[in-house]
């Protein structure tokens, strides 16, 4: 009796296995059918935005030479290093800000403490973009509108907000035991080489969250660039650039390079997760250890 119960249960259990494959196996594909087309698209010998067949008819490596080289109308190298500049400058002022934030919410404990984590907190409820039009102006009056201070402008929109964003890093540095800060004190260490020296090299995972989260926000941001940069096609972001190769008046002879542009755009985002992942492995290891 308890053998065939038993394989009963097994059984139906294997079902269930084969079941949740399948929908992974069917989600997976669903996930993976449009970055496909768009890669197989970059690569599309006909031109124009409407074809009758899922795979192309040729291939061809000119949309990438194109698009690399034809820069009288929309010169994607100089967009493409416009985003870079603002997206590595973004990414190193919002970790430095939101993890120095997140340690001293976590570690330290003063007046209006608790006041400022619920103002944060009540804050970032509240979507960016209701302040674009207040930020422009801001930014306007400092002259930080126009040429190429609109760079500038987009770091500053993109980081300035950082301090408020530390919960995720703080609910991590409240995991680290504080004994470790306070046998570093004993020892003669002071605050900032306890960050520095102790609480960063055993923060690696929230280090790479923070990071990709850092600059994944202004290499994809659409609305911020769009009201800042306005008409300076000179400093316009991947973002815009794309968005602009599907104009009526551009779509059917930029098509198949704005897919080329969406496989570019996706490389610096890939790499950078590639790299940073070795980092966090390593620090979720050093965890467990500890």
């Amino acid at each position: 009796m308890k053998k065939s119960v038993l394989k009963s249960y097994q059984r139906k259990r294997k079902i269930i296995n084969t079941l949740i494959h399948v929908g992974l196996a069917v989600l997976a594909i669903i996930w993976i059918l449009p970055i496909a087309w768009v890669i197989l698209t970059s690569f599309r010998a006909e031109p124009g935005s409407y074809i009758s067949t899922f795979l192309p008819k040729g291939y061809t490596i000119n949309n990438y030479v194109r698009l690399f080289t034809e820069t009288s109308m929309l010169n994607f190298p100089k967009i493409f290093m416009n985003t870079f500049i603002v997206a590595i400058c973004s990414c190193i002022v919002t970790v430095f800000f939101v993890l120095s934030v997140a340690y001293c919410m976590s570690r330290l404990r003063f007046k209006l403490r608790k006041p400022y984590m619920n103002f944060a907190m009540i804050i970032t409820l509240f979507p960016g973009f209701m302040s674009t039009v207040a930020t422009y102006y801001i930014l306007k009056a400092l002259g930080l509108s126009e040429g190429s201070m609109i760079l500038v402008a987009l770091v500053l929109v993109y980081s300035a907000g950082a301090g408020t964003q530390f919960f995720i890093a703080k609910g991590f540095f409240d995991t680290i035991p504080k004994a470790i800060d306070e046998a570093a004190y004993i020892d003669g260490a002071t605050k900032w080489q306890v960050f520095t020296r102790l609480t960063i090299p055993l923060s690696k995972p929230i280090i790479v969250y923070t990071v990709l989260t850092a600059f994944m926000a202004p290499w994809i941001d659409f609305v911020f660039a769009r009201v800042i940069c306005r008409a300076s096609v000179e400093y316009y972001t991947v973002s815009l650039g794309l968005f602009r190769m599907l104009e009526l008046t551009m779509i059917d002879a930029w098509f198949t390079r704005f897919a080329a542009g969406a496989v570019c755009v996706s490389i610096p985002i890939a790499i950078l997760f590639v790299f940073m992942q070795r980092f966090y492995a390593e620090g979720m290891s050093g965890a467990v250890k500890g």
